[in-house]
C-alpha cells in the first residue's frame, strides 16, 4: 500500500519546527457565501501559509476555481515561498473539506510529498496545540517546479468516454442531488447525475471532520458498488469534495483517482450532456 496521504495532529506538532515542513491553510468560501471571511486571521497553525483556492485558479475559465496552468501555479507557489523538495501539510478550518482539494492540486502539479492534516484546525485546537493570529514571517521566493500530471485530472471528454466505456465515475454529492430530487446550490444547473455514475456522499467518509479508518472507507466504497481494483474518476459539484473521495481512495491504497475538475457545474450546466435521475 502506498504511504498514507494523511498525517495526524500529533505528528505535525512534533515536526512543526522542521525547516523542510510547510504548513498550508486551505480556504474556500461555502457555496452561496462568496463574501465569507477566512478563519486565518482569527487563528491558524503557526507559520501556516494562506492558500485561497479561488485566487489560485484558472481565471480564464468561466467555471469556479479550475486548476490553473502549470506555469501559473509555479509562479504563485514561488511567491508564497513554497519550493521544490519541501514536505507540504495542508489543513482547513472545517476539519476536512478544502484541504483535500489543495492536496489534489499539488499532486496534479507533480508534488509527491504532500499530505492532509486529519481533522484540520478543529482537532488541532481541541488538543491544545498552538495557534497564532498574526501573519507569518514572510518567506523568500523559492524555486517551484510544476509538471502537470494528466493522469490525475479529468475533463468532460475523458469523463464522457469513461461513462460510455463502462469505466467507473464516483459522485461525492448528496443522495438527493444525485437522484435529482434536491435542487443544486448553484443556479442554472440541471438536476440529476451522469448516466452510469455511482454515488457516495463524501460526508459518509468522515466522522467529526476526521477521515474514517481505512477498513470503514473500503466498506463504504464496496457498498457504493465501486471496484477499487479498477480505474475510477471522482466528481462532485465543482471539483472540491470529489477530492475527498480521491483522498479516501488513496488512504485505502488506490492513489491514482483523477478528479473531474469541472464536475457537475460543467456537466449540469450544459444542454448537450446526458443526465439521469433516480438512485444509482
Amino acid at each position: 500500500m502506498a504511504l498514507s496521504p494523511l498525517v495526524s495532529t500529533q505528528w505535525l506538532a512534533e515536526k512543526l519546527a522542521s525547516p523542510d515542513i510547510v504548513v498550508v491553510n486551505a480556504w474556500l468560501p461555502p457555496v452561496g457565501k462568496p463574501d465569507a471571511t477566512p478563519e486565518y486571521g482569527e487563528g491558524h497553525i503557526p507559520g501556516a501559509i494562506f492558500f485561497d483556492v479561488n485566487a489560485i485558479s484558472d481565471t480564464a475559465s468561466d467555471l469556479p476555481h479550475m486548476l490553473p496552468p502549470a506555469h501559473v501555479f509555479s509562479a504563485m507557489m514561488r511567491k508564497l515561498g513554497i519550493g521544490d523538495g519541501q514536505t507540504i501539510v495542508v489543513y482547513d478550518g472545517v476539519g476536512l473539506y478544502s484541504a483535500a482539494r489543495v492536496w489534489w492540486m499539488f499532486r496534479a502539479m507533480g508534488v509527491e510529498q504532500v499530505f492532509v492534516l486529519d481533522g484540520g484546525l478543529p482537532k488541532w485546537r481541541a488538543e491544545g496545540h498552538p495557534v497564532e493570529d498574526m501573519p507569518p514571517t514572510p518567506r523568500g521566493e523559492r524555486h517551484f517546479t510544476a509538471r502537470l500530471n494528466n493522469g490525475l485530472v479529468a475533463d468532460l471528454d475523458k469523463v464522457a468516454q469513461a461513462l460510455t466505456s463502462g469505466a467507473q465515475v464516483l459522485d461525492a454529492r448528496s443522495r438527493g442531488r444525485f437522484a435529482g430530487t434536491d435542487a443544486e446550490p448553484r443556479a442554472g444547473l440541471r438536476s440529476g447525475h451522469m448516466p452510469g455514475a455511482l454515488n457516495l456522499p463524501f460526508t459518509e467518509l468522515l466522522a467529526d471532520g476526521v477521515m474514517k479508518p481505512a477498513d470503514e472507507l473500503a466498506s463504504a466504497f464496496d457498498a457504493a458498488g465501486l471496484d477499487r481494483s479498477r480505474p475510477v474518476i471522482t466528481t462532485c459539484g465543482s471539483g472540491v469534495t470529489a477530492a475527498i473521495l480521491s483522498l479516501a481512495l488513496a488512504v485505502t491504497g488506490h492513489d491514482k483517482a483523477p478528479v473531474y475538475d469541472g464536475s457537475w457545474t460543467e456537466w449540469g450546466g450544459r444542454d448537450d450532456t446526458p443526465i439521469a435521475t433516480g438512485e444509482a
